[in-house]
């Protein structure tokens, strides 16, 4: 668990400061659920007080102790429940007909797989199936069983898993285990090609609250996530979020998610070549330094200095004063009062003035006659007059 530089502890995912006193205390609380006393052991088993943090940032709800010595291996009792197995065949089945995942070009990885009963379901369709799991029992079992298992965790963004990059991945319940979820969701993204999704599943912290279980606090679960929190923590770690649903009687909050694709910059390159010949070619139309701009703010600037156009313009009018006087960044032309049309007239009047260009449009043909006047819209220069 991280601290600042108080010393006060600060939340495992937005790293913001806990709340000062904990949310909720127990006394005698088993100290794992897990790896239970044996005949020998249990005569030294004692209970533990455990205390409950929330985050006054994200709103996380988290414990601060350190995760249990197992908290890399995946234990469950899945296998032992029919009507767990079917729901978990038709929720595979509906996920990988809807990302058209189910033929054999594509991998799919389980991370934090147990000793396999998910993959053996995952194996019953057309797709490459995967695993990694931290447990020399459950990766020996897997392997007995045929099934493609590596030991291992992601515990950084670094760590690379054998046979990826993946099309899509699983993340069945185990999230809430790990002192840094984000470390291990950064590793997951690194991992996965291009348009991969996947599927989280955490324990439902909002039913928790609701139905006052008390019983669901655990030291084995160091975070305990809303449908919110869950959501921020796979988005500031790359993932888009294409659905959010609670699941198996709300015990479950289910997400289905996107790896994030770095936006193209086209649009903008080609928006910039666009709207500099358009400027070029109104300019040009009159002579040299007979156009001014109206308008001294960024945008103005930008369009300004990236169009290439300073060198055709006298001066820049704007209406307000603590800007009169002096000039625009990275192109120096002085920026002027509204009166200064009159004093210095020009041809044309070039408007770049964001959400307020069509007001002072109006005020140029109003009150300061120009022959020309253009404005730099969001589909390009239009010509008013």
């Amino acid at each position: 668990m991280q601290t600042c530089a108080n010393k006060k502890t600060v939340c495992r995912l937005c790293a913001n400061e806990l709340f000062e006193s904990p949310l909720l205390h127990f006394e005698n609380m088993p100290k794992s659920a897990q790896y239970l006393p044996d005949n020998q052991s249990v005569l030294n088993d004692r209970g533990i007080p455990l205390d409950i943090y929330q985050c006054s940032g994200c709103g996380l709800v988290q414990l601060t102790i350190e995760p249990v010595p197992y908290y890399k291996e995946v234990i469950r009792a899945t296998a032992f429940s029919e009507s767990m197995i079917q729901f978990r065949k038709n929720q595979f089945d509906s996920f990988l007909n809807r990302f058209d995942l189910n033929h054999p070009r594509k991998k799919i990885i389980e991370i934090g797989c147990g000793n396999g009963e998910f993959l053996k379901l995952l194996m019953q369709f057309q797709l490459d199936v995967y695993g990694i799991e931290w447990s020399d029992t459950f990766v020996n079992e897997c392997k007995h069983h045929g099934l493609n298992v590596e030991k291992g965790f992601i515990g950084g963004p670094n760590d690379i898993i054998a046979g990826g990059p993946f099309d899509s991945f699983l993340m069945m319940n185990f999230l809430e285990h790990l002192p840094n979820p984000n470390a291990t969701l950064r590793g997951i993204y690194n991992n996965l090609s291009d348009h991969a999704v996947g599927v989280v599943e955490v324990p439902n912290y909002d039913m928790i609250l609701q139905h006052r279980l008390f019983s669901e606090f655990i030291p084995d679960h160091l975070s305990y996530f809303t449908q919110k929190t869950l959501c921020l923590a796979l988005e500031i770690n790359g993932f888009d979020i294409l659905g959010c649903d609670t699941i198996w009687h709300d015990y479950i909050i289910s997400v289905v998610v996107k790896k994030r694709e770095r936006q193209a910059p086209h649009a903008f390159i080609e928006e910039q070549k666009r709207l500099t010949k358009e400027l070029h070619s109104f300019i040009e139309r009159f002579p040299k330094h007979k156009v001014a701009i109206w308008g001294a703010g960024h945008q103005s600037f930008a369009v300004i200095a990236l169009t290439g156009i300073a060198d055709h313009i006298r001066y820049i009018v704007d209406s307000a004063p603590f800007k009169q006087g002096k000039f625009s960044p990275a192109t120096h032309l002085p920026i002027v009062g509204p009166d200064y049309l009159l004093q210095d007239p020009v041809d044309a009047v070039i408007v770049i003035a964001g959400s307020y260009s069509d007001e002072v449009a109006g005020i140029l043909r109003k009150h300061h006659p120009c022959n020309h006047i253009a404005v730099v819209t969001a589909n390009g220069l239009s010509i008013v007059q």
